[in-house]
């Protein structure tokens, strides 16, 4: 039987770590394993790095900010850290950590450690052979959007995560800080920079309550069993989790959600298979989560319109370290028409009010 879990594979150029250094570091917590450590990397993910580390009978995974990363608040690995640190006894998707290390000598950046999760993970489309039936999407969809809304209900301060962020007026900061990041890595000028500010500005809801919220939920970041796609056994890249509005989180969701009638630009962003038969819309999301979390979702679009463009700042931030020679990595070459089609659809969604 074919084994679809996710596994490392060589490093990237330009992503090496120093493996004598890291195997100082190892020796000095794991002093009984008597092998020298490998070290493999993640294929995937344009922002914090993940490599796979074997030293002896020990396996576990490394996540250290991305080489020449002028977005220091973007990679704050102490705070990754101490999330997971609090969050996976509630919250069992949460990775289990192991060790944090802040001394920047051993791998030029703060890192830590923690124990794999063994799944399948789902990138674009499903691994060739993998069987994706409407029915096994439609389930998958139903917990995908179940386990957000679990996060949501967490009691953050009695997991020890009160201190977290500042939920009280957190979307105005959001929507102000994010428009000074685009900014911040401008490269070129695109006029619905402008136009989505304005909107946003003017539109911002109230918002009178706040959870955890993981800021970049999408099938990539979630780890499904290997033998019942439909049930989620982890959930990864925490560096932007925060207290905020859950909508803002969902919105994230959705600009990722990428759907079988949706135009041809968006379809070649899809960055998961959420257009198969099968799989929920984005409305029928909206819907389930209404009802699986009890809130009032009357204003999904102009958290659709903020996510679409947050999203579109992220890939702008990765794109300028590839812009100014910081990475290497050719993926980013085409990243500028992405940032420019999540800003045109941003647009569309605050003038249609459709999401």
């Amino acid at each position: 039987m074919t084994d679809f879990r996710d596994r490392p594979t060589s490093l990237r150029a330009g992503e090496e770590l120093d493996v004598s250094k890291l195997e100082s570091f190892l020796r000095s917590h794991f002093p009984g394993e008597a092998e020298h450590p490998s070290v493999s990397q993640f294929p995937s993910g344009h922002s914090n790095l993940t490599y796979c580390v074997e030293l002896g009978r020990r396996r576990m995974v490394l996540r250290r900010p991305p080489f020449g990363s002028k977005v220091k608040s973007a990679h704050d690995m102490e705070r990754e850290f101490h999330v997971l640190s609090k969050l996976h006894h509630a919250y069992r998707p949460a990775p289990k950590v192991l060790l944090y290390c802040d001394d920047s000598s051993v791998l030029g950046a703060p890192f830590y450690l923690m124990e794999p999760i063994s799944g399948i993970i789902l990138r674009k489309d499903p691994p060739s052979g993998l069987p994706f039936t409407p029915d096994t999407a439609h389930r998958l969809c139903g917990s995908f959007i179940d386990n957000l809304a679990h996060l949501h209900s967490i009691d953050y301060a009695a997991v020890g995560l009160a201190d977290l962020g500042k939920p009280q007026g957190y979307l105005e900061r959001q929507v102000r800080g994010w428009i000074e990041r685009y900014h911040g890595s401008k490269t070129h000028d695109l006029p619905e920079v402008d136009r989505v500010s304005s909107w946003m500005q003017q539109n911002m809801p109230s918002s009178s309550y706040a959870t955890l919220i993981h800021n970049d939920y999408k099938f990539d970041n979630v780890i499904l069993h290997p033998e019942d796609l439909t049930k989620i056994i982890g959930v990864l890249d925490w560096e932007m989790c925060t207290l905020g509005d859950p909508l803002s989180d969902l919105g994230t969701t959705l600009a990722y959600w990428v759907e079988a009638g949706d135009s041809e630009d968006l379809q070649k962003l899809r960055w998961g298979p959420t257009a198969y038969r099968g799989c929920m819309t984005r409305n029928e999301l909206v819907e389930r989560y209404a009802q699986t979390a009890g809130r009032d979702v009357s204003n999904m679009v102009f958290y659709v319109v903020f996510a679409r463009f947050k999203v579109a700042v992220i890939v702008q931030q990765i794109y300028y370290r590839f812009h100014v020679g910081l990475t290497r990595d050719s993926r980013f070459a085409v990243m500028p028409e992405v940032v420019r089609t999540l800003l045109r659809h941003s647009w569309q969604s605050a003038q249609s009010g459709k999401i």
